[in-house]
């Protein structure tokens, strides 16, 4: 008989066969063997193959970090030279070779902070892996996902060298037009990327910048 709590049972359906691709998925078992935090490595370890994003000793800024394996990814590639801060308003792990920052890097005490780690070195990738807490509701989770990747292109605006490259995660849908336009005005370059290792029903992309040009003023 259906508990009265959860008469039609179907959230737990939901988890069971959640948990039954989450325990299957050939990314998870990899990441686990890899040690990598999450399957999420893999997409960043994607973008970097074909766009060529992570080189030996230049400094990134890893936007929503948490819980780090995108930071892993960057600490692997960029090498003892490199330099990485990860920022979240969660809290993350430490991480050997990595600043690890809990601040809002969209406040100026997060900035501040940002900034103090970076130790006045340019910058010269900045990557977002952010994600809103889905509602359920798609126009509000689609304008929420744009506005996380509008606050990591003010930043990586303000803060790249010329030249500098930029991947942000964003949903497919409305305001994504709007917003590839934004990422074109500044990069001398920009792609449409979806990586082999986010799944097929997601409608997350990411957006990639190469080629840092600032504002002429």
């Amino acid at each position: 008989m259906p508990s009265p709590l959860n008469p039609t049972k179907k959230k737990h359906r939901s988890n069971k066969a959640w948990l039954q691709e989450h325990v299957n998925d050939p990314y998870v078992k990899e990441a686990q063997r890899r040690g990598y935090r999450s399957r999420a490595a893999f997409k960043l370890i994607e973008l970097d193959e074909r766009d060529k994003l992570l080189r030996p000793g230049i400094a990134a800024v890893d936007l929503g970090a948490a819980p780090g394996s995108w930071s892993q990814v960057l600490r692997e590639r960029l090498g003892p030279k490199g330099r990485i801060v990860a920022v979240d308003i969660l809290p993350m792990d430490p991480l050997a070779g990595v600043d690890v920052l809990q601040a809002d890097f969209s406040s100026d005490e997060g900035l501040a902070s940002v900034e103090r780690a970076l130790g006045g070195r340019p910058v010269d990738l900045v990557v977002s892996d952010m994600a809103p807490n889905l509602s359920g509701v798609d126009s509000a989770d689609q304008a929420r996902s744009v506005g996380l990747a509008e606050l990591a292109l003010d930043f990586a605006a303000a803060h790249l060298q010329p030249g500098g490259d930029f991947a942000v995660k964003v949903f497919q849908g409305s305001g994504l037009p709007e917003f590839e336009k934004a990422v074109r005005s500044h990069f001398a370059k920009s792609y449409v990327r979806k990586p082999k290792a986010s799944r097929d029903r997601s409608r997350e992309v990411f957006l990639v910048g190469k080629g840092f040009r600032p504002s002429q003023g």
